[in-house]
């Protein structure tokens, strides 16, 4: 069988990595460069694309057909995509494909000419077939977007053994493992086009994801736009594409200079015929400019230590990971938000992540077997159940793979289907929530609450959702592997936390007023279908407790207290009622026994 290899298949650049005698390395080109830039140019109709460094050459000449940061878009619907991520030079139509010289492409087909090029340097490096690998993708990322990234790497002709989160991977890499026992870390990963916070702790030889937190539209390329924005303020002529692109060539190269260097020249000759640009951009300019879309990252650090119930002082290090942790205020900022822990930068940052892809695949070839990678799900997995309620299933930060699941019963007599229909957040209303998709199973016929559904939920190692919905009496079944994205925009994913703390309250008190409810409407309905059967003497006294409680229901969300005492007010004015009936079916039972005549 094919050896397996890591990759990292980035926003701004892509890696592919291995094991050898032991030891993670990061393969070359056939001139010898490790890092693969993600561009790919579509020079005529039929003619192949030019992937990598060749690519990203003429990506100044030709930015119309010349496609770059598509990791931003894979696994993602139109609606999702903000008007400053579309803000690219190429194409994309309203289906969210990349429109390029009369063909629309998927965003996992660009993605699967980039992973062409890396299995062909690598088998020419190795010069052997590889044809297995694990592919890493960041902690946010959804089941679309993961399913996605799996398709990119199946297109391009690999096996694609497991798909791993981007800062656990990169906790291998940084031999985490080696760490004393209970160690935990937090993984700060600022890429091209993400990022992500994850806490993981060491267990006996466990790697487990505490929590994990991020943004799947923040990142280098946001800070490489506010340069860009910055010099075209600058030049004060309205850019062309041409014009455009080589400006975001200058900015993307100055903002790498500035890492090591205080200042540095921007030279653009020529813009026009007859205009040339100069500028000398200093690193406190620079750092004006991007400091607060560096900043947004505290807030996701924050979350992910509440969600790991920890302080800073608790952490025994802060590794960095991602090709933008080079810049000196990232790791200024990140040393004072994670102050007293080490800040560790032995790694080098654009690597990181494709070696730990690369331990991560020699662990599943049997090669290391004294470590073990464990991932959580970052939101809850569940379905809505009958008052527009969300049912978790799944809470958030389960480690995976994980399966679990729960028994589900009808509500309405003579119900034929069941509408299984599953969402993830951290809302108590179904409403409140991603709806990642909706499926039926059918079943007999039978009175409320007598069919047994059990739904469950499997996430594999991959992140990916599968779920089983049975009719426990035939035994009927079906089963669907979630691939739908959401139908919102891909901010809701970092506000779905901080919502659902803002609104605790509220949403506790929506789902007591729900709960009662429905438990109320329910002995409604019992109550008037037994009332014609109901003695005088009850009656009157039954009619005055039936409308002191369709009063307090004809609220939206009313007083929580006033239904359930109208509700006990029923009950106890209802027993009588229910003696009688009870009486009465004895009776009719004996009766056909003939015990009694």
């Amino acid at each position: 069988m094919s050896r397996i290899v890591g990759i990292d298949l980035g926003t701004t650049n892509s890696l592919v990595a291995m094991v050898d005698a032991g030891i993670p390395l990061v393969i070359a080109d056939a001139e010898g460069r490790r890092l693969t830039p993600s561009v790919v140019h579509f020079p005529d109709a039929g003619a192949a694309p030019i992937v990598g460094h060749a690519a990203n050459r003429v990506r100044v000449l030709h930015p119309t057909t010349t496609v770059y940061s598509v990791k931003r878009f894979i696994g993602r619907r139109p609606i999702e995509l903000s008007s400053e991520e579309l803000a690219v030079t190429y194409p994309i139509n309203g289906e969210g494909k990349i429109e390029l010289h009369g063909r629309a492409w998927a965003p996992e087909e660009i993605s699967a000419e980039v992973l062409k090029k890396l299995k062909r340097d690598t088998e020419t490096a190795l010069e052997e077939t590889i044809s297995r690998a694990v592919i890493t993708v960041p902690a946010y990322f959804n089941d679309a977007q993961r399913n996605a990234t799996k398709k990119a790497g199946e297109l391009a002709g690999f096996t694609v053994e497991r798909i791993i989160n981007e800062p656990t991977a990169a906790a291998l890499a940084y031999g985490l493992d080696k760490l004393k026992e209970k160690s935990k870390i937090a993984v700060y990963d600022l890429g091209g086009g993400t990022f992500d916070l994850s806490i993981l702790e060491l267990n006996e030889g466990v790697f487990q994801v505490l929590s994990t937190n991020g943004n799947t539209r923040l990142g280098g390329d946001d800070l490489d736009q506010r340069l860009v924005q910055f010099l075209v303020s600058q030049i004060k002529i309205k850019p062309d594409l041409p014009m455009l692109a080589r400006i975001r060539e200058a900015a993307e190269q100055a903002k790498i200079r500035l890492s090591t260097e205080t200042e540095t020249e921007i030279a653009l000759p020529f813009l026009t015929s007859d205009f040339s640009f100069g500028y000398k951009l200093t690193r406190a300019k620079l750092e004006e400019l991007t400091r607060d879309i560096i900043t947004r990252t505290r807030s996701h650090c924050l979350r992910s230590l509440a969600d790991a119930k920890l302080e800073p002082k608790d952490l025994d290090q802060v590794i960095l990971v991602g090709g933008q942790t080079r810049m000196p205020l990232v790791r200024d900022l990140v040393g004072q938000w994670f102050g007293g822990a080490k800040v560790n930068t032995s790694q080098n940052p654009d690597e990181a992540v494709a070696l730990g892809a690369a331990i991560q695949a020699e662990i599943l070839s049997g090669g290391f077997k004294n470590v073990l990678l464990l991932d959580v799900t970052p939101l809850s997995l569940g379905i809505e159940t009958f008052g527009g309620l969300m049912n978790v299933i799944i809470p958030r930060n389960t480690t995976i793979p994980v399966k679990a699941g729960e028994m589900f019963t009808t509500a309405v007599d003579n119900q034929r289907t069941m509408l299984i229909h599953v969402l993830q957040g951290e809302r108590e209303r179904a409403k409140d929530n991603w709806s990642l998709g909706k499926f039926t199973i059918d079943f007999e016929s039978a009175p409320k609450g007598i069919p047994r559904v059990g739904v469950q939920f499997e996430i594999d190692a991959n992140g990916i959702l599968h779920v089983l919905a049975r009719d426990i009496r035939t035994g009927q079944q079906k089963m669907v592997e979630i691939k739908s994205a959401v139908d919102m925009d891909d901010a809701a994913v970092q506000r779905m936390v901080e919502e659902s703390v803002e609104h605790a309250f509220e949403d506790m008190a929506a789902r007591q007023w729900i709960e009662a409810k429905v438990r109320a409407e329910q002995t409604v309905a019992a109550t008037r279908k037994a009332l014609n059967d109901c003695p005088p003497e009850y009656r009157s006294q039954i009619e005055v407790a039936l409308e002191n409680v369709e009063r307090s229901l004809r609220a939206d969300v009313g007083d929580v207290k006033a239904l359930k005492a109208a509700h006990a007010a029923l009950d106890e004015a209802t027993k009588p009622l229910a003696e009688m009936l009870m009486d009465r079916a004895m009776e009719a039972m004996l009766r056909k026994q003939g015990i009694i005549s």
